[in-house]
């Protein structure tokens, strides 16, 4: 495939990271059969997906991400990973925005479809009431449904801000947050991030890569509950479009979607929307990276296989542009 990057100069003046990849022949640019656009989890870096998009390449697919604020490339220095700057969530979601049209301008006419990866599955969820008609269909990664205890963890994020200051890094926060997460795996446990795959060479890469791993900040936590208890709530939910499609996956030992059972929740309030086209697809054994667990191969067969028969829909159907 080819790839290479550019920096994309958002309403604030940040200079977002953006990768773009690319079938290698370059004849298949005129070719195209769609274009997918990726939303990178917490404390990584969009570089991660480098493996999946060469699998979306060779079948004949563009793909695009960009770092998110705080993040990789797009955050100022090593010193500034983990903090996404004030309100930084409503600018991760309006950054995908701006990339989307970016992305429309140079493919005019293909079906574009947002996938989300855990944090970046919740910056996809508000767009898909907040910005619907960027995308032609909506692809959540160990994502999660509504849940209970958000507002406790609001309060002590908020009351660390007021003590410590946004650009703090709670320990607290960090263990309330991540603590339970090796908990329901089986020993030996290797590093603190065995949660993420049964694959110890990925959870060795995450780990190693200095993009990733990194604490963030007081004011990171403090939008991020804001984000979580806004996107489930019912007048928002409602606004989300009833015909364009959503895909979700999780492993179910995946604890961010609560052992399969968060997806689920999640999965059947967007039946009860009358959502006309949503599926899920729950991994068995495994962890919050499919796309990099032990059966990855399968999970990326059938990521391919929606969006081959979505590819088709979408070019007759009411949301093709």
């Amino acid at each position: 495939m080819q790839e290479r990057t550019f920096r994309m100069i958002d309403p604030q003046g940040i200079a977002v990271h953006v990768y773009e990849w690319l079938p290698h022949d370059i004849q298949m640019k005129h070719g195209l059969r769609g274009i997918v656009q990726l939303s990178h989890g917490m404390s990584e870096t969009a570089a991660r997906y480098a493996r999946l998009a060469a699998a979306l390449t060779e079948q004949g697919y563009a793909v695009y991400a960009n770092d998110h604020r705080g993040h990789g490339q797009t955050a100022a220095s090593v010193h500034d990973i983990g903090d996404p700057g004030e309100d930084g969530f409503y600018w991760m979601g309006q950054n995908l925005s701006q990339l989307s049209k970016l992305i429309r301008q140079q493919h005019p006419g293909l079906p574009l479809f947002l996938l989300g990866h855990s944090m970046g599955s919740f910056v996809v969820q508000q767009l898909m009431y907040s910005q619907p008609d960027d995308y032609d269909g909506f692809i959540l990664s160990g994502s999660n449904g509504p849940r209970g205890l958000l507002s406790a963890g609001a309060r002590i994020a908020e009351l660390e801000h007021k003590l410590r200051g946004p650009l703090y890094r709670s320990p607290l926060l960090h263990a309330l947050v991540f603590g339970p997460y090796n908990r329901g795996l089986p020993r030996p446990r290797s590093t603190r991030f065995d949660w993420l795959s049964r694959d110890p060479d990925e959870v060795a890469q995450y780990v190693n890569n200095p993009y990733c791993a990194k604490p963030v900040s007081v004011r990171f936590y403090v939008h991020f509950f804001r984000l979580l208890m806004e996107i489930h709530r019912p007048e928002y939910m409602h606004r989300i479009p009833k015909q364009k499609p959503i895909y979700l996956f999780s492993g179910d030992r995946d604890p961010v979607g609560l052992y399969g059972k968060g997806v689920q929740r999640l999965y059947q309030q967007y039946r009860k929307l009358n959502i006309s086209d949503v599926e899920l697809k729950l991994y068995q054994g495994a962890r919050h990276e499919t796309l990099n667990d032990i059966n990855r191969d399968e999970v990326t067969a059938d990521l391919l296989q929606w969006l081959e028969r979505h590819r088709t829909l979408s070019s007759t159907s009411a949301y093709a542009r």
